[in-house]
């Protein structure tokens, strides 16, 4: 008997369903337009279209409530723009919020979208600055249609499976110890011209990739393949990609058409291919490369088992806003009404402000998970860091666990308590000391040992 049970914020199961599990995918070109601005801060918007940048995704249906996952090659979805999402994607598959999980590859050469911040660039004459609102609302309708569509071609799914590989020479921690002695979270993505940087140790990084594959039968129907490392290769000149995950995903997709393939990332924040990347075209094509190849590995090494449970687990968090001096509310307030900073600077203090009044709105996150039995799926907040995802794992101990992060990304950067301790700073971090405890909390309540 296959059976579907639910646990939401009180983790109180619903009666179980008997019915035949099925699975919808589907998959969207939600390229940005020219003159459109990239990473929400980027002075040059972007000028030529390299790939297409997509979201990918799928609807499990077979018990009271369908879900959903949809994964975009997009920077960020925040505060406002995150429920646009979440509720036009329930709403599509008929199911409700707290069981559609949405996440943003993270790629830079890609929008930024939060409907709060672009409100408060629009009161200051900065209309669709931030990002081009008609464009997104008509793309969101696009990829909302699609899911619903997609209902209609949905296969039977009898098994799921787990495999995990190694990934050589992608990942590096931001970290890294300077010859004097001080810590410096400065090896970025294209660090990988610094002598020092490229032959700094890696450091704390997860060196595999996961996947979760589903069957009808012996008939694999979709691939996610899960891995933790920002994606980015080079950026900034206005040339829009999915970079070298995306790039990854679709020369495995163009392998087998008939297997739907996506990629997640896992808990990367300060995670960055900088020790083995310089920002050229080469090195690119490398990563690519090794990517595909552990991803291609993945695939032919599953261990099957019969799907009979899925299990969602929902909590809320609510973390703390920075309380930094610049992040004050009169600090963002003036600088987002201030004429003489630049756009990109008004962007950030918008942003700012935007996050500060979800968070005195008292408007926690929802922190998911999904139990397969075997497997577990559990959804993160903005850029988490690694530190999250090795603790979240040592805690599911022998399970299989896929960390994806970059859900809601009000909080930028997620750091842990002891990068917290070290002094991190950066412009795009607005949560504050004292996270840690709150997601330790609500790892235990909704992950499985």
């Amino acid at each position: 008997m296959k059976s579907i049970v639910c646990l939401l914020v009180s983790l109180v199961s619903l009666p179980a369903f008997s019915a035949e599990y099925s699975l919808a995918t589907f998959s969207v070109d939600v390229t940005i337009p020219l003159n459109h601005r990239c990473m929400g801060v980027l002075p040059t918007k972007s000028k030529r279209i390299a790939d297409s940048l997509y979201a990918h995704g799928f609807v499990l249906n077979g018990g009271p409530k369908p879900v959903v996952l949809c994964a975009l090659d997009w920077c960020e979805i925040r505060n406002g723009a995150f429920e646009q999402w979440r509720t036009a994607l329930a709403e599509a598959a008929d199911t409700t919020v707290a069981h559609v999980l949405v996440t943003a590859l993270h790629q830079h050469d890609a929008p930024v979208v939060d409907l709060d911040a672009q409100r408060l660039l629009d009161k200051v004459g900065l209309p669709n600055e931030l990002y081009q609102v008609d464009w997104h609302d008509k793309t969101l309708a696009r990829v909302a249609q699609a899911v619903k569509d997609s209902l209609d071609f949905a296969s039977p799914v009898t098994h799921y499976g787990t495999s995990e590989v190694e990934v050589e020479r992608i990942a590096s921690n931001r970290r890294v110890v300077l010859e004097s002695g001080v810590i410096t979270y400065g090896r970025g993505s294209r660090s990988g011209g610094n002598d020092f940087m490229a032959k700094a140790p890696e450091g704390a990084i997860d060196q595999m990739l996961k996947t979760i594959t589903f069957f009808n039968g012996d008939k694999p129907l979709l691939q996610m393949h899960h891995y933790a490392t920002h994606p980015m290769s080079y950026y900034g000149q206005g040339v829009v990609s999915a970079d070298f995950v995306g790039l990854a995903r679709e020369r495995l997709q163009r392998d087998n058409q008939s297997i739907r393939q996506i990629f997640v990332p896992g808990c990367g924040g300060d995670v960055t291919a900088g020790k083995y990347n310089d920002g050229s075209e080469d090195h690119r094509q490398e990563l690519i490369d090794r990517l595909y190849k552990a991803m291609a590995a993945a695939s032919k090494n599953t261990i099957r088992y019969p799907l009979n449970q899925i299990e969602l687990r929902n909590t809320k968090l609510s973390l703390p806003f920075h309380e930094g001096a610049h992040l004050t509310r009169m600090q963002l307030t003036a600088d987002l009404y201030s004429q003489s900073l630049t756009t990109e600077k008004r962007i950030l203090a918008a942003m700012g402000l935007a996050s500060r009044n979800r968070v005195e709105d008292d408007h926690p996150l929802d922190f998911p998970c999904i139990d397969l039995g075997q497997a577990q799926i559990a959804l993160f907040p903005g850029e988490t860091f690694i530190g999250y995802q090795l603790l979240a794992q040592e805690y599911a101990g022998e399970n299989f666990l896929m960390c994806i992060a970059y859900g809601d990304a009000w909080t930028g950067y997620l750091p842990t308590d002891a990068t917290f301790a070290e002094d991190f700073k950066d412009s795009w971090l607005w949560v504050g000391p004292g996270s840690e405890k709150k997601i330790r909390d609500a790892i235990k309540k909704v992950i499985r040992k």
